[in-house]
């Protein structure tokens, strides 16, 4: 079989095989047929070659599906079953898994629920912190067993430049809808910043951050099975595609959330991420300073999907489904601009005692502070559980809350704080803030990165933050109604610049203050 009309066989034989099933469904893409019936699926790889892909030959299907089952265990061993023959009975007849020798192979699969693609769930609500949680977990993990491939970093960084000279033919080829003025922008930027990016890329991956990562983590290939996201669809075509930087991976979730208009579910999973990144191994030496990689990161991961939108356009035959590769070509393209788009970095300072609801605030506020995905929030509460090799929720040891370990918590925070901010990126520092020094060090390190600066003190009356902290449950604070006591016998000094907020209220009313106070505020 040399083309794709050579396995209509095949594919009608599973056709009819899924039909006797029950609920069949049959999934068409360049280089895959799925038909689904009753609790299987299963996939077979087109008889096509493109310069990223070649399934030509029977040989090359073969390992393409072994590879497949291989590389998705990783990921979702209850999806990935098997590779299996398609045989060629003496009767003449196809079998699955027969006697006979190999017509086709297919990648056996179980069935899930494709309502719960996460595609699906971003396009009808917003996603739940529990959810985004959830998420920042699986890539966390994902990451964490990756192949660690230090020695392929100048590969990647190359297969990035590529990119770029592919992604510029690609809007010569689609003027209509990249406007040629724009897309010389897109590329004159794009490359620059490749080239101020190149060593910090090289540097992760010496510092093991290069992996054989899943390649394709976006939206449509994640599903809650059981209420767990799980990742399917691992690129196993080409390795070369799949070896990427972590946060290049990681890149692709966080822009596609951003374009689904799930800002804060983005921000939330950066986040979340991060935090974890350390007890995984993950951060590597400077994480804050590879930080500054991810804008590119962002608009490559935009603008490669703006170009395959594109393409997929132009060899449309419906007109609805056209205008809407169209659009979606369009939006990625903005998309891919955005995100390299020069921003100020902002440094906001998140003040008060346990319980005024600092955390709840930050995560409120940073989706929208800076530039995508949003401000990286630095929280005391997370760090002095990182330092002592605590699960968030694991109750810290009394010598975790000495003043020579929180010294050192606000030390290491305002370092990554310093450097985050040199990066470009824009910083929540959550914490007590109890002392003057404190906070006049924040204000330095931001005018030192020439970064803006404004400072929030939350405030609410004993009674409601004594009984928020009891109500807690699965946070980061060790905060009891013993702690309030302690610490409303601190001696808070002079705010200065630092602008109170009534935090007695609704989280909803405390943010709606916040926006506000920020609004009024210029550029220090």
């Amino acid at each position: 079989m040399t083309g794709p009309s050579g396995q209509d066989e095949v594919f009608a034989f599973l056709g009819s095989l899924t039909e006797a099933a029950g609920a069949p469904l049959r999934i068409d893409t360049h280089a895959n047929a799925v038909f689904l019936g009753g609790t299987r699926a299963y996939k077979v790889k087109r008889a096509v070659k493109f310069p990223f892909l070649d399934y030509s030959t029977l040989a090359l299907r073969e390992e393409a599906c072994k590879r497949e089952i291989s590389y998705n265990s990783r990921y979702a061993p209850d999806i990935y079953l098997e590779a299996m023959p398609i045989t060629r009975e003496t009767s003449g007849r196809l079998a699955l898994n027969g006697t006979g020798a190999p017509e086709e192979w297919t990648v056996v699969m179980n069935r899930f629920d494709d309502s719960q693609q996460l595609d699906l769930l971003a396009s009808a609500a917003p996603l739940s912190q529990d959810l985004c949680d959830k998420l920042a977990r699986m890539m966390v993990e994902a990451h964490k067993s990756a192949p660690v491939l230090s020695e392929k970093a100048s590969s990647f960084l190359a297969e990035l430049q590529s990119y770029t000279e592919q992604n510029e033919a690609a809007w010569a080829e689609h003027p209509e809808l990249f406007p040629p003025a724009q897309a010389s922008r897109l590329t004159a930027i794009s490359r620059n910043w490749l080239e101020r990016a190149g060593d910090l890329i090289l540097k992760r991956g010496a510092a093991g951050l290069v992996r054989l990562c899943h390649g394709d983590a976006h939206a449509r290939n994640i599903a809650l099975i059981g209420k767990k996201p799980v990742l399917f669809d691992a690129i196993e075509f080409s390795d070369a595609i799949a070896t990427t930087d972590v946060l290049y991976d990681l890149a692709f979730l966080l822009m596609d959330l951003c374009t689904r208009n799930q800002k804060a579910a983005a921000n939330r999973i950066f986040n979340r991420y991060l935090d974890q990144a350390r007890s995984a191994d993950l951060d590597g030496p400077n994480l804050p300073e590879g930080l500054a990689a991810l804008p590119f990161y962002l608009s490559m991961r935009a603008a490669i999907r703006a170009k395959i939108a594109a393409s997929a356009a132009a060899n449309q035959q419906d007109d609805a489904l056209r205008e809407s590769q169209q659009a979606d070509a369009r939006s990625y393209f903005a998309h891919a601009l955005a995100f390299l788009d020069p921003d100020m970095p902002e440094l906001l300072g998140i003040g008060g005692l346990s319980g005024t609801g600092k955390s709840r605030l930050a995560y409120g506020l940073a989706p929208e502070l800076g530039r995508a995905p949003g401000a990286r929030i630095l929280r005391t509460d997370v760090e002095r559980k990182a330092r002592f090799g605590l699960e968030e929720t694991e109750k810290a040891p009394a010598e975790a809350y000495t003043q020579e370990a929180s010294d050192a918590v606000y030390s290491a925070l305002d370092h990554r704080a310093r450097t985050l901010l040199a990066s470009g990126h824009s910083v929540i520092f959550d914490a007590v803030l109890s002392k003057p020094a404190e906070r006049e060090k924040l204000q330095s390190i931001a005018a030192a990165c020439e970064a803006k600066f404004t400072g929030l003190w939350l405030e609410a009356g004993d009674h409601i933050l004594k009984d928020r902290v009891s109500q807690r449950k699965g946070d980061a604070s060790d905060a009891t109604p013993e702690v309030i006591d302690k610490q409303k016998t601190y001696d808070i000094g002079d705010l200065g610049g630092w602008i109170r907020i009534d935090a007695s209220g609704t989280p909803e009313q405390t943010r709606a203050l916040a926006e506000q106070a920020l609004s009024s505020q210029t550029p220090k």
